[in-house]
């Protein structure tokens, strides 16, 4: 099995080569000499990352139902053999990248097969990154797959360079991929106090006192940065919306696991069980922050690829939150809630991978087909695109968490986890728990409006726009992408409990504890069984309900349809330029936003409204503008802004030295560096 994956990532790397070998030979629309004429570069790199996609895919279902390979070095007898292992954590994650990335090169089948070289030769890198990253079984290889996934993503981010906010946004991005780096790099580094960066030997030795301190400091910051956890948070909503659609939806519903997995590797795997229980409190405090700042912010954004940015963040906050009680759990012994609390983390890490890569690869084929991803451009959609409308109507309810989709499950799991957290005997994290509980459930009803206001918007009501009044669904490759992601979120949903005992080798790798028993194929059980969730019979009992419905409203519904012009709030006839209605008749993203944002937005982002009136005699119309400030900005980028300008300030004097001076720096930092050895030597 290793070693079909490990040519499946010389594969990627090799189709990683062809687009610039293409582009070389002035060939940018077609293969290079000796292969098929007429056929795009484009469509052999996506047709092979399908391929290499559903390989991963493959080999983590086996690995997950057939029990792990052994170990096995990439590159034996070098200086770093690069060891690469497959246990049942990794296999998980594989798996979830593997129908992740088989959606987004779906996707890419259908729309970018003409895409620029420097696009078509990131992508395999990408995919080739994340991939050694999971499979890694040594901190050297963790490293080196993990950065190399950030700068191809930087790469993909950067593509469209020619906007000034891609330009802004890549340049965001590329700095918190440096930070995640010079974090990581020596935590890996504390872990491996012997020299031996191999896993199995890091486990021999579990970290203690101030050296655990700063390895979980450490990998917070920089898994938590790749990861989008707050306050490292800023460069998500302006990364996603700058990628490709597929880029997006890879770097949403894959890449930010990849730095969840590896936030539970080095935290719970790696360091051991005996870690105390405010090993987990960072978890819980940022988690709950980055849920309800993400979720708040979805039901503010305009652009709806960054609505779906910010619900990646809510998201991402709801896994550390599982992950952190299952630290927390552990510590106290309550083995059976750990398990609960890890395999609600696992769960809701791939139910998100699914439906959010379903939502971003959806809303790029509306921003095809009706040529903007601005909400206030839109609506009206499910008529034009009903294939694409009713994809996404699966995705917003399991974001928004109703059942039995997928987005249920899971965060039903965690909330029985938080409510179990009084069985930890220290008042503090009690009350930490609860204040944590109630702020999920606040995210939850925020991301549940934030979902209505997005399908409504985009697919409701009216064409804003003769463009997306002529929209049409895309090909059936994109069709494919977004039916097999909306499959998977309704049989992911109705089968919670088969996915559990799957992810039994995993919870084993974080917690050592077996949740199996208390999954079923027909429910989940928590606690001494009295709670549970049967989301085959909601289902039915949904079902049932609504054929009911239909029944009787068809039997008192008089013969015959009528149908007339939607009512128009009482507006006047629109104007003969706007023969699709006046867009003011609809609800706008900003309107429908507005009690949340003077409600909860004051707080935590600085809303700020300013109506601005016409003078006297003038009959042009009152403006009112509104805004809001994330709080990483003001506390966070801008003072490290100021920072950098005061180094630069005080580093342009340097300019200003003699040769003197200029030659006594360098000699007084070598002096210094000898004086440093010199006195670790002498300890």
């Amino acid at each position: 099995m290793l070693t079909a994956l490990s040519l499946t990532l010389a594969l990627l790397v090799v189709l990683a080569i062809v687009p610039v070998l293409a582009a070389g030979r002035g060939l940018p629309g077609g293969l290079p000499v000796g292969l098929p004429v007429g056929l795009p570069v484009g469509f052999l790199v996506h047709g092979g990352s399908l391929l290499a996609a559903l390989v991963f895919a493959g080999c983590g279902l086996a690995a997950l139902l057939g029990g792990a390979p052994a170990p096995r070095a990439l590159m034996p007898g070098s200086w770093a053999p690069m060891l690469l292992a497959l246990d049942g954590l990794s296999a998980w994650f594989l798996l979830l990248l593997g129908l992740a990335g088989a959606c987004s090169a779906l996707f890419a089948l259908a729309h970018y097969s003409h895409a620029p070289a420097r696009v078509l030769a990131a992508y395999p890198l990408f995919l080739a990154a994340m991939a050694l990253t999971l499979l890694a079984a040594d901190g050297f290889t963790l490293l080196l797959g993990f950065e190399g996934m950030s700068l191809a993503s930087w790469a993909l981010v950067a593509a469209d360079h020619d906007r000034p906010e891609n330009r802004r946004a890549a340049r965001l991005y590329l700095i918190f991929a440096i930070l995640s780096g010079i974090c990581l790099v020596p935590a890996v580094g504390l872990l491996a106090v012997g020299g031996d960066i191999a896993f199995a030997a890091m486990r021999e030795a579990p970290p203690e006192g101030w050296r655990a301190a700063a390895i979980l400091a450490l990998v917070v910051a920089g898994a938590g940065a790749k990861a989008g956890l707050v306050p490292l948070h800023a460069w998500l909503p302006l990364a996603h919306p700058a990628a490709p659609s597929h880029v997006s939806a890879l770097m949403s519903g894959a890449m930010t696991k990849v730095a969840v997995y590896v936030l539970a590797r080095l935290l719970l795997d790696l360091s051991g069980p005996a870690q105390p229980i405010w090993w987990g409190v960072p978890l819980l405090v940022l988690g709950a922050a980055s849920a309800v700042l993400g979720a708040l912010r979805a039901n503010l954004e305009e652009d709806s690829k960054t609505l779906l940015a910010c619900s990646t963040i809510e998201n991402i906050g709801l896994i550390a939150i599982g992950l952190g009680l299952a630290c927390a759990f552990r510590a106290a012994d309550l083995g059976a809630l750990a398990g609960l609390a890890a395999g609600a983390a696992l769960l809701h890490a791939l139910n998100h991978a699914m439906f959010k890569s379903l939502l971003f690869l959806g809303l790029g084929e509306v921003l095809h087909g009706a040529a903007s991803r601005r909400l206030d451009r839109l609506g009206g959609l499910i008529h034009a695109m009903p294939w694409t409308a009713a994809a996404v109507l699966v995705g917003v309810g399991a974001a928004a968490s109703l059942p039995p989709l997928s987005g249920f499950a899971s965060e039903w799991l965690l909330l029985q986890a938080l409510l179990a957290a009084w069985r930890v005997g220290d008042l503090a994290f009690q009350v930490l728990a609860v204040g944590v509980a109630a702020l999920a459930a606040l995210a939850a009803a925020l991301a549940a409006a934030a979902m209505v206001r997005l399908f409504g918007l985009a697919f409701l009501g009216r064409p804003r726009t003769p463009r997306a009044a002529g929209a049409q669904d895309g090909p059936w490759f994109a069709r494919a992408a977004l039916l097999l992601p909306a499959g998977l979120t309704v049989l992911f949903g109705l089968l919670p409990g088969p996915m559990l005992s799957l992810a039994e080798g995993a919870l084993q790798g974080l917690v050592r504890q077996d949740v199996t028993e208390r999954a079923t194929i027909g429910a989940i059980r928590v606690g001494d069984g009295a709670g549970a969730y049967m989301p085959i019979g909601i289902a039915l009992l949904l079902a049932v309900l609504g054929a009911a419905i239909v029944f009787a409203v068809k039997r008192r519904a008089p013969a015959g349809v009528a149908r007339s012009p939607a009512w128009d709030c009482g507006f006047i006839a629109p104007p003969q330029h706007l023969p699709f209605g006046d867009p003011i008749t609809q609800p706008s993203a900003a309107g429908l936003g507005q009690p949340l944002r003077r409600m909860l937005g004051n707080p935590v982002l600085a809303v700020h409204e300013g109506v601005t009136m016409p003078p006297p005699g003038d009959p042009s119309p009152a403006r009112i503008e509104a805004g809001f400030s994330d709080p990483s900005d003001r506390l966070l980028l801008a003072p490290l802004a100021r920072l950098r300008d005061a180094i630069v300030v005080r580093t342009e004097r340097l300019r200003d030295l003699t040769l003197a001076q200029c030659l006594m720096l360098p000699f007084g930092t070598l002096v210094a560096l000898l004086a440093l050895i010199a006195w670790l030597e002498a300890r």
